[in-house]
Order: structure tokens, then sequence, then C-alpha cells
């Protein structure tokens, strides 16, 4: 079964190397969707992909961003574009 979910990160830096590493987490468990780094809100993601990998991303994003300071809001969505497979940088 396949999820979809949007992931909200407030109050981060901007860390080019720490997009780079959820860009690779994700392709290597098959997610697809977006990173984009949004000036006065922080990052946002939209992953989708099987439960378990998308439950897994989330563990990750949780684990790399885990700074007290920075808040992280996950939420289900619907799909409503095709990300052609792959998860992608948007800048």
């Amino acid at each position: 079964m396949n999820k979809c979910v949007k992931i909200r990160i407030e109050r981060v830096v901007h860390d080019a190397k720490a997009l780079d590493s959820v860009i690779k987490n994700a392709r290597t468990l098959h997610i697809e969707g977006s990173v984009q780094y949004v000036e006065d809100e922080g990052v946002r993601i939209l992953a989708c992909g099987s439960r378990d990998a998308v439950e897994s991303f989330v563990d990750f994003i949780h684990r790399t961003f885990n700074d007290p300071a920075t808040d992280i809001f996950v939420e289900p969505f619907l799909k409503d574009r095709d990300y052609r497979g792959v998860c992608r940088i948007i800048e």
C-alpha cells in the first residue's frame, strides 16, 4: 500500500549536505517527491512510496534534523502530480 506525507521542518538553516543526504536516503528507499528549502519557512518535503519506506524515511528525517530548536511536522496528503519515480531538490 502506498502512502504520501508532507513534511515541514521549521527553524532550520539551509544545509546543502543535509539536503543531499535526505535525497540519497529517499532514492535508497525508492521514495518519490520533492525537497525544497523555503527562505522563511524552512524545508518542505513531499514524499510518496510504500508505507514501510515512508515510515523509514520519516524516521531518517527525525534523526537528521534532531536539533531541539527545530520543529518537524508530518501530515498525510493526496498525491496530485506525477513525480516520475524520483525525488528531487527544488531550488
